[in-house]
């Protein structure tokens, strides 16, 4: 697959190396130390999808993809922040000059958060909104210099239209809310705006980003809809933390065969532990060419209809095999695997909260994907590969 090992790539093999010893503190104290924040911002994260002339690296679904995958091994939700900071650079493209000049005119390395679910309240006020509410599950809130939030504006005739609003860092305040089984130092806590002013300029229809019509001028990857990637964001991490629980599982093996013959190794059952292992390194492989084939498709540029919903399906699959694989190895490991210092037990509590996201949901993608084809009569007259046309 076309991609560039070095750059963003060769960071993410970095922040991991950075990450882990973190992992246990971060975890404990339910958000990123800073120095794996920082780290984040020093492998070129907030930057990425950010428009060159910002001084932004304008980089490929594929090389964050793989960069968030290499640091999961690491830690996954220094992993899930990672790329969530990442994808936000490439959504702020669809903000007005204003907007932009205010996130990226100092540096294009600003940490941003958002409040994805639309929430809160705006009136209208002069050329913007006062704007108030709260905003749950807001990915590395505390390390943010700014904050889109998705919430309904006045649009005329006494209707309403979701839009993202722009907030600098001294509009909001966090709320402690997150607590969780898994993703633990994602600190994705809740983002509270008490009265805040949001000119319209630093404001954009959300309508646009789900069909993926960025403002004229904008890098290629915001031309996308935001259904077809934003099961990369977080399916990458997913990967990532299946790599290191097999990793864990495997190292775990190693370890009571060299303690001798006699050691009964995993509860005495050798030949399912390797087939257990085996199986999932397969499955991780197979989950891992599907996810760069669909963020290579998203690099290429796909419209609405069958061709997203395929990547969108393809996101689910992959996080569902991943968290399947990851449950199987756990279920076959010793006692001391579940230890809450044990890496093992960690990387299946993160795989499987981060796979439950509702983007990585299974049945709701696999009958958006079936839908689109059968109103294509790709079942019928014509052939599933004419139904994806476009993708």
């Amino acid at each position: 697959m076309p991609g560039n090992e070095d750059g963003l790539v060769a960071a993410g093999r970095r922040l991991a190396e950075t990450a882990a010893p973190h992992a246990l503190k971060s975890e404990t104290a339910r958000r990123l130390t800073p120095e794996v924040a920082d780290a984040i911002v020093e492998a070129g994260f907030p930057r990425h999808f950010v428009p060159a002339r910002w001084g932004g690296t304008e980089g490929t679904f594929v090389d964050c993809v793989r960069a968030a995958a290499h640091t999961a091994e690491g830690d996954p939700s220094a992993a899930w922040v990672a790329s969530v900071v990442a994808s936000l650079g490439r959504m702020a493209t669809y903000l007005p000059e204003a907007g932009q000049r205010a996130l990226w005119q100092r540096t294009p390395d600003t940490f941003i958060a958002c409040g994805l679910v639309a929430s809160g309240t705006a009136t209208e006020e002069g050329d913007g909104w006062r704007v108030r509410g709260v905003w749950q599950y807001v990915s590395g809130i505390h390390f943010s210099d700014w904050a889109l939030v998705a919430c309904p504006v006045p649009a005329g005739d006494d209707g309403h239209e979701v839009r993202f609003l722009l907030l600098p860092r001294s509009a909001y305040t966090v709320e402690d809310s997150w607590f969780t089984v898994g993703m633990r130092a994602t600190g994705s806590d809740s983002l509270r705006i008490d009265d805040a002013f949001v000119p319209k300029e630093y404001s954009f229809p959300r309508g646009a980003l789900l069909a993926g019509t960025p403002p004229e001028g904008a890098p290629r990857t915001s031309a996308v809809p935001l259904r077809a990637v934003s099961g990369l964001t977080f399916a990458g991490p997913v990967l990532g933390a299946a790599r290191g629980a097999l990793r864990a599982f495997g190292a775990d093996l190693t370890r009571r065969r060299a303690s001798g013959p006699g050691h009964r190794v995993l509860a005495g059952n050798d030949a399912a532990a390797q087939t257990a292992l085996a199986r999932g390194l397969a499955r991780t492989e197979a989950a891992g060419l599907l996810l760069e084939e669909a963020a290579t498709a998203a690099d290429r540029g796909v419209a609405p209809g069958p061709g997203t919903a395929r990547l969108a399906l393809h996101h689910a699959v992959v996080a569902d095999l991943l968290a399947d694989t990851v449950q199987d190895v756990l279920r076959l490991s010793g006692t001391s695997s579940h230890d809450q210092q044990a890496p093992l037990q960690r990387f299946w509590r993160d795989a499987t909260t981060a796979a439950s996201h509702a983007v990585l949901r299974l049945e709701p993608a696999g009958r958006e994907y079936v839908d689109a084809l059968v109103a294509q009569d790709a079942f019928g007259g014509g052939t599933i590969e004419e139904g994806e046309a476009g993708r």
